[in-house]
């Protein structure tokens, strides 16, 4: 992939995208995922644009996906210019004859690139605009929280902003996800590979992470979130309390806070996928995501579409 870094970089320029569209990212997640996801990433270029289709087939469905594993929380292909070149790349991944999925279409990329595929609503990320409330306005509407964060330091449990460089700390966390959360189905980080995954990532200079936690004294992990500042917006992608202090609520105090430093830095919080009540707590906003899921024939049958010049 290293050969097509300068064009992969030159096309995100112009193109609206989230990190999870970085080449770091993608090029992180065809090392480490490439066993179970064999990467097939096409490209194109003309004088007329240019297109990069961050393909995989996923050896276990035998379908084509996105890179990222389950870990990318927001999914896209890349393009400049004329959108006929985006089809063709579409279509030479569709001599493969396998189905295609792509999980997670934001619904601007939806619009602007995917407009010719069906696809059916998958989720709502949550976030706090910071166009709509400030750092002030947000600790008044959730003075409980306040009060609930006081509460904590008075037993001793202080506040911690760390950097992603902190590869040690990073791991830490993701360890005691997934061993306090062994029996949590759900829990993507019960799989060793993504916690090595996010630790990779979270080092990466691109990812500009940041990890904030709740600690006592004795060192012992109360809560912690692992955030990645992306623009102006801090993504809260990983969320963890201990269980022994369930009663406290310092996963959701944590976020309260972390939220409303991040106002007061000037910046908005995404929350990232999922409509959890912690979460819906708190925001003030969403974001759609679209699911996609189509046949062989049906891929084969978009990709042959010419796009007309009007579209």
């Amino acid at each position: 992939m290293d050969r097509i870094a300068p064009l992969w970089n030159r096309i995100l320029q112009s193109q609206a995208h989230t990190i999870f569209q970085s080449f770091a990212w993608n090029r992180l997640a065809a090392q480490m995922f490439g066993d179970r996801a064999m990467p097939q990433v096409l490209w194109l270029e003309s004088d007329a644009g240019a297109a990069i289709i961050p393909a995989v087939v996923n050896k276990a469905s035998r379908q084509l996906e996105l890179l990222g594993e389950t870990l990318f929380d927001y999914r896209d292909v890349l393009h400049a210019g004329d959108r006929e070149i985006l089809r063709i790349a579409w279509q030479q991944l569709a001599d493969y004859g396998v189905p295609l999925r792509v999980r997670a279409l934001e619904q601007l990329a939806a619009a602007e690139r995917w407009p010719e595929f069906p696809m059916s609503l998958f989720a709502r990320a949550p976030q706090v605009d910071r166009m709509l409330i400030d750092e002030r306005g947000f600790r008044l509407a959730h003075s409980r929280l306040g009060r609930q964060m006081r509460r904590l330091q008075k037993l001793g449990v202080s506040f911690r902003r760390i950097p992603g460089t902190n590869s040690a700390a990073v791991r830490h966390l993701y360890e005691c996800k997934r061993t306090h959360f062994a029996g949590d189905t759900d829990n993507l980080f019960l799989d060793q590979r993504r916690c090595d995954f996010m630790v990779a990532a979270a080092a990466l200079n691109e990812s500009r992470c940041e990890l904030f936690t709740l600690e006592t004294e004795s060192g012992t992990l109360v809560a912690g979130i692992v955030t990645f500042r992306d623009g102006d917006v801090r993504r809260c992608y990983t969320t963890y309390f201990h269980p022994d202090w369930a009663h406290y609520s310092p996963g959701v105090t944590l976020l309260f806070e972390v939220t409303a430093r991040a106002l007061g830095e000037g910046l908005s919080c995404d929350y990232m996928t999922g409509e959890y009540p912690y979460k819906l707590r708190l925001a003030n906003a969403s974001r759609l995501l679209y699911d996609i899921e189509l046949s062989a024939r049906q891929l084969a049958q978009i990709a042959g579409r010419p796009i007309s010049s009007a579209a």
